[in-house]
């Protein structure tokens, strides 16, 4: 969430800021501002309210003493009169913050100044490409028809079992699955990760927290009797780990990373570009979490990047790395850098990791601060990335290792598959 006394001091930067996410936000940055101006006023008028009061409240103690009582009783008429009015101010000043809040959820992050212009996936800026497209050999096919032919995945048994998007892997597709899981885990805490295990549900003020509400209230899938939300990533609960927390400086950096399943209502069921594990309603996922100071936020970012190109250069698969414009970020993003492996198979490249920089989005919203060396509170700076999402990861290890005699599996799995190869 934007602070208010920046929207307040910046109005135009903002409005500017927000055209980059192709958002026209003067209408709703002027009625922040409004609001923000009448819960101030209204706030003014109660605090005045309440200090006669307190100072009624001294007089009419001494008058009792100097025995006035007829002068106290005509005080204690105006102090009813005055909690009458300081009741409805501030019944009047929370409707107020209340809609002041609401607004402010609407407007997503200040894309960070070197974020591209641009509106669509198209725009976005290519940084860097690496690893080399294998030649395939005749015959070669898309993971959705080999995770068939070597009945290693069951995306029909699990249709049937709870609906289209939740696959079942079987035998040394369920093996995969776990050696990558654990490659991803060990990757991250040798980096100096501390792994921890969270909750696959979270809470309303959790999901408020990092951003995915109300922005992406349609894609959770939302547990009524208890109002309670599965997570679509595991920066959720591991984020709010820290929400309402006050740190010290000597605290930074946090780092920490945890593998949960995601859920997401948004698959599509559609064209080849959402077959297979290319979209799925539930999938794997193993995050990465910083908690930095602000000034090292950036320098973080660019060593969650290179992390996160070290397992992909390990993996052996050909990738990129786009700069997202400002029309295709996130809704809590400052910065992100998409990664993205090349299908072979299918000729085209898949979205495999996000990584990106909040700086104080959600932490305004968690209210997650540290103490600076002046003894004042300041807001932290968040960070996440995949490292790394499976579905993907998985499509283009089985396309792009595939050969006549079987999809051979890349050599830093081995020790955790205890198989060379699926056939």
């Amino acid at each position: 969430m934007l602070q208010i006394a920046f929207i307040r001091e910046n109005q135009e930067k903002v409005i500017k800021a927000l055209a980059k996410r192709n958002m026209d936000a003067k209408s709703v940055v002027e009625e922040v501002v409004q609001l923000d101006e009448r819960r101030r006023a209204t706030q003014v008028e109660l605090d005045n309210i309440l200090a006669e009061s307190n100072k009624l409240s001294k007089d009419i103690g001494e008058m009792m003493k100097a025995g006035e009582k007829a002068k106290a009783a005509i005080l204690k008429e105006k102090t009813v009169s005055n909690k009458e009015k300081s009741k409805k101010l501030a019944e009047t000043a929370d409707a107020i913050a209340a809609e002041l809040t609401e607004k402010l959820y609407t407007l997503p992050n200040l894309p960070a100044d070197i974020v591209p212009e641009g509106k669509t996936p198209e725009e976005n800026l290519n940084v860097f490409e690496a690893g080399e497209v294998p030649v395939l050999h005749e015959g070669a096919q898309p993971h959705w028809e080999l995770v068939k032919k070597y009945d290693i995945i069951d995306f029909e048994l699990g249709n049937k079992i709870t609906g289209a998007g939740f696959p079942v892997y079987k035998g040394k597709g369920a093996r995969l699955q776990r050696a990558l899981i654990n490659y991803f885990l060990d990757k991250n805490t040798a980096a100096g990760y501390n792994e921890v295990q969270v909750p696959h549900f979270v809470n309303e003020a959790s999901a408020y927290g990092t951003g995915q509400l109300p922005d992406k209230e349609g894609q959770m899938y939302h547990d009524a009797t208890d109002n309670l939300y599965l997570i679509p990533t595991a920066e959720v609960p591991v984020t709010n780990l820290f929400r309402d927390v006050l740190l010290t400086e000597n605290e930074f950096p946090i780092l920490t990373t945890a593998y949960t399943p995601c859920f997401r209502r948004e698959a599509g069921s559609y064209g080849a570009h959402v077959r297979g594990l290319n979209r799925l309603h539930q999938f794997d996922k193993v995050e990465i979490v910083r908690i930095e100071h602000p000034e090292k936020s950036y320098e973080a970012l660019d060593g969650m990047v290179e992390h996160v190109k070290e397992i992909l250069n390990e993996l052996k698969l050909p990738y990129r790395i786009l700069r997202l414009c400002g029309g295709d970020m996130g809704f809590a993003s400052a910065l992100t850098y998409d990664f993205e492996v090349y299908s072979t198979a299918q000729e085209r490249w898949l979205e495999i990791s996000s990584v990106s920089n909040f700086e104080t989005f959600q932490a305004n919203r968690l209210k997650l601060r540290y103490k600076d060396k002046d003894g004042k509170n300041q807001l932290a700076h968040t960070l996440n990335g995949s490292s790394l999402a499976l579905p993907r990861v998985l499509a283009g290890i089985l396309e792009n290792y595939q050969t006549p005699e079987g999809i051979v599996i890349p050599e830093v799995l081995r020790p955790y598959c205890g198989f060379d190869i699926i056939n």
